[in-house]
């Protein structure tokens, strides 16, 4: 069943057995050439009956007449092929499963992970990235050990069982009932006790998703934590996240404990009762002294599995724990869905003209944020959108961006809906720059050519770094990339922790320039900068807004000022619209924000430095 929210479920409410069907599904790698698998497993079952059957003859053969040393070879030869068809069975079932389980996970997290690409920014931010990535990660190695080794002893048991009971019943069908008499109570107390299992492995996966959480946002912001001297506060609450976790271990081991010390039990109690019972059926004649033994390596042979199934069911339910969190991912709706393909569908390229009718929003579960926003931007136009915090010019470009879609109304891009974009060809003419730009742990080249293989797919490497010196070259970073330590072959560490905020703004400015898109969204790129880089960064955004259309979610409204036309937004509304002189002149919404921050730049700026008091 689809989640109809835009969070992501901690775990499907599938069952047990629905979900390993529902999983299959998804992954039928899993069953490739089953049939084939299943005659394996026959034959390595077979093998193993074949041992007791020939101790039978064996015994038989000595006792009710002289032992003829033919007879004996000829019994051991058939054995021995027996344990080697047995052995070759079982390898080759073991490597298939092994082969199919690798494609089917592989395609899971392929699956998973592009669905998760495919779940817009909101739905992702409703959980923390780190139990976000232990679904594609952690929870399906659970689903790969269980159906790698689980998934061979399951099989292999079950048939192991069959053919051993089937075997029993030949030598004595009164001991062969008599032994399923015996486990009978077993797996009645099995089935609720897997089900407690079952929701302690459940807790597990969810601990564990929640550990890997707080690791991840306690390393991530080791920084922030470090120079606000609050370790300790997120020391305590990771050490909580591994006690939670600790505990819920604990309890599914000893609940999985019980489960196999009862399976250990019914099996002794079942040797017992094969004894007593085949005693008295060999003094009544009923069983010959061969088949007596041999019924007792066949109970082994029963036990055996039935124990062991109580180990793999308990895999199981660990494995159908993981799944069912990837399969919660699988079933959150994409909340911003595409066609495959708008190409030939543009009326022209360059500049195109953003219009936005009657467009409202609202946050899920969350009050109205946007009200009927219509919005008439030209081609090739600058503009600005102001406001104070939480009148709606954030959610405003997410909208316009496609981060998300109108809850009313639509928004279309030189005359197409922006819905009727394929996702590739919408990032493709319209770019967010954030506020702060994200770099990857690689170099400053690398970071700034992202993106170029998708938009020109049979690019060189060599025609790669040209593209690259042609945007450092035009937008005036020469002399900056030249400053640094290695040019464009520096790595910028993790996150780009080796350059400054505006350094960083100025790759994603590269950046941008490569991907030629047609409308530019910027969150006010040149606020918390230092002058110098300032200076380049209005340099390389003058360079970069030549015949595109522009928004920029203006803070300072300096900004603003020189834009081809504001956008005054309150409680997510457009209030004003004009230029900045004919917005001034009215003396509205604009005038009171303008001689406000007029105000606070003066006083900011007259304001006397603190002297230093000498010892």
């Amino acid at each position: 069943m689809k989640t109809t929210s835009s969070n992501i479920a901690q775990t499907s409410q599938l069952g047990v057995w629905a979900t390993v069907r529902r999983g299959v599904a998804t992954t039928p790698e899993l069953v490739d050439g089953l049939w084939w698998t299943l005659l394996l497993a026959l034959a390595a079952a077979g093998g193993k009956v074949a041992v007791p059957i020939a101790i039978q003859q064996a015994v038989d053969a000595t006792t009710e007449s002289t032992a003829v040393v033919s007879q004996l070879t000829g019994i051991l030869t058939i054995a021995v092929i027996a344990i080697i068809v047995a052995a070759g069975a079982t390898m080759i079932v073991n490597m298939k499963l092994v082969s199919n389980a690798e494609r089917a996970l592989a395609r899971l997290r392929r699956e998973a992970f592009d669905h998760i690409h495919q779940l817009s920014i909101l739905t992702q931010n409703t959980e923390r990235r780190g139990a976000l990535v232990s679904r594609v990660t952690s929870d399906v190695d659970t689903i790969s050990m269980f159906v790698q080794w689980g998934g061979l002893m399951l099989l292999t048991s079950l048939l192991q069982i069959a053919a051993a009971t089937t075997v029993m019943l030949v030598y004595s069908w009164q001991l062969t009932l008599l032994v399923w008499i015996t486990f009978i109570p077993f797996m009645l107390i099995l089935r609720p006790a897997q089900q407690r299992v079952n929701r302690s492995f459940t807790a597990v996966r969810q601990r564990m998703g929640e550990l890997l959480g707080t690791v991840s946002e306690t390393v991530v912001g080791s920084a922030t934590i470090y120079s606000n001297g609050v370790g300790a506060t997120f020391r305590d609450r990771l050490m909580d996240r591994i006690e939670a976790h600790r505990q819920s271990g604990v309890q599914a081991m000893t609940r999985v404990a019980l489960a196999f010390s009862a399976g250990v039990f019914a099996a002794n109690i079942v040797l017992v009762v094969v004894i007593v019972a085949g005693a008295y059926l060999g003094v009544a004649g009923n069983i010959s002294s061969g088949q007596l033994v041999a019924f007792l390596f066949l109970t082994q042979l029963f036990t055996g599995p039935v124990q062991l199934a109580t180990e793999v069911l308990n895999e199981l339910q660990n494995a159908v724990a993981g799944w069912r969190r990837v399969l919660a991912v699988l079933d959150t709706d994409a909340d911003v869905t595409s066609p495959v393909s708008t190409r030939g569908q543009r009326s022209y390229q360059g500049g195109a003209t953003l219009a936005l009718h009657a467009v409202g929003y609202h946050y899920p579960g969350g009050p109205q944020v946007l009200h009927d926003v219509s919005l008439t931007i030209p081609a090739g136009t600058r503009y600005a959108i102001v406001g104070e915090t939480g009148s709606g010019k954030t959610t405003l470009a997410k909208l316009i961006t496609r981060f998300s879609d109108p809850t009313h109304g639509h928004i279309t891009f030189d005359g197409i809906d922006l819905r009727d974009y394929s996702n590739e060809d919408l990032r493709a003419a319209i770019l967010l720059i954030p506020q702060e730009g994200f770099l990857f742990h690689a170099t400053l080249a690398q970071n700034i050519g992202y993106g170029l293989t998708v938009r020109y797919p049979t690019i060189t490497p060599a025609e790669q770094e040209a593209h690259i010196a042609r945007a450092v070259s035009e937008l005036g970073l020469q002399t900056w990339v030249d400053t640094l330590p290695q040019g464009l072959n520096t790595s910028v560490g993790q996150r780009g922790e080796r350059l400054s905020a505006g350094e960083r703004q100025l790759v994603a400015l590269a950046r941008a320039y490569l991907s030629r898109a047609e409308l530019i969204v910027m969150d006010e790129v040149t606020s918390a900068v230092d002058p110098a880089t300032e200076v380049m960064i209005a340099r390389a955004l003058e360079k970069l807004m030549q015949e595109k259309t522009t928004i920029t979610i203006a803070h300072r409204l300096s900004t603003a000022a020189v834009s081809d036309a504001i956008i005054v937004m309150d409680h997510g509304k457009v209030v004003e619209q004009g230029t900045h002189t004919e917005l001034f002149q009215a003396g509205g919404r604009y005038t009171d924000m303008y001689n406000a921050w007029i105000s606070q730049t003066t006083t900011a700026t007259a304001r006397p430095t603190s002297p230093r008091t000498s010892s």
